[in-house]
């Protein structure tokens, strides 16, 4: 009972809060390097990490909400919620604190909320189709906890199995891992490592951070598909979520050249 209660509350609370608190993190360096950096970079930023404190401490809603068809309405929403504002937005942020030599261009903006909106559509019709009932994880005295069952009728249909898949590759994991892939391509054509002497470093940490965040969703959907619906094998994505974060939260406090002053009161 504990276990349950541990992996289906208490985790997604303190991944949530971990976020919020890296979120205020944000805020107080951006204090000094938005002058540097801009302040555009830092506020979606920090709006990113507010969104996934949102999206992980809403996630114990799926199960305390009732049985079908809530967890699935719930897993839908908060699906939505990341694949059409969360990813995208991590895109959108990645492209103003690490800018090109144009900026940020606006049709790389549009694209991005575009696709995470028709993936975000895709899921919850798919998601719609698949999960057809709900069953009890835990149940003491009036405490009851649920989940979504997928295909509870024994009609497996591995043509939604795949689009749901794939609708999750490309957002969030697509968005991000594009996110990880523009961050590296500045980092190696960065033109003034003579004065900023921590800048390719500060983008390797954030690089390394977004490779983290990708592959933990990808390896959890794995863990899940082929070990069936076991909810405690999304542990996998929340504890890559807080590697993720930490690393990306240095990376926004390294200062981009060697001993700095410009932290020692905040």
């Amino acid at each position: 009972m504990l276990f349950e209660i541990f992996v289906n509350l208490c985790v997604p609370v303190i991944t949530g809060l971990v976020y919020f608190i890296m979120a205020y993190e944000i805020t107080r360096v951006s204090k000094i390097r938005k002058i540097m950096f801009g302040e555009i970079g830092y506020k979606k930023l920090y709006a990113a990490f507010i969104l996934f404190g949102i999206y992980f401490i809403t996630r114990p809603l799926q199960n305390l909400m009732g049985p079908h068809p809530w967890p699935m309405i719930i897993n839908s929403a908060r699906q939505f919620f990341i694949m059409a504002v969360i990813a995208p937005s991590i895109f959108v942020g990645i492209l103003h604190w690490v800018p090109g030599e144009g900026g940020a261009p606006k049709s790389s903006v549009v694209a991005s909320y575009t696709i995470g909106i028709l993936m975000g559509i895709i899921f919850v019709l798919t998601n719609s189709m698949a999960v057809d009932g709900s069953k009890i994880i835990l149940s003491t005295g009036n405490f009851t906890l649920y989940d979504a069952t997928w295909f509870s009728s024994g009609d497996r249909k591995i043509q939604l199995v795949l689009i749901h898949l794939i609708s999750q590759l490309v957002s969030p994991v697509g968005l991000i891992i594009l996110a990880g892939a523009f961050v590296r391509h500045r980092r190696h054509n960065y033109m003034l490592g003579n004065i900023y002497t921590q800048m390719k470093t500060k983008w390797r940490y954030l690089e390394t951070g977004l490779i983290i965040m990708s592959w933990s969703i990808i390896l959890a959907g794995i863990a899940v598909m082929f070990g069936r619906y076991y909810t405690y094998l999304w542990v996998i994505y929340f504890v890559g979520a807080i590697i993720a974060g930490f690393f990306v939260l240095y990376s926004i406090k390294l200062a981009p050249r060697e001993k700095p002053a410009d932290l020692k009161h905040l």
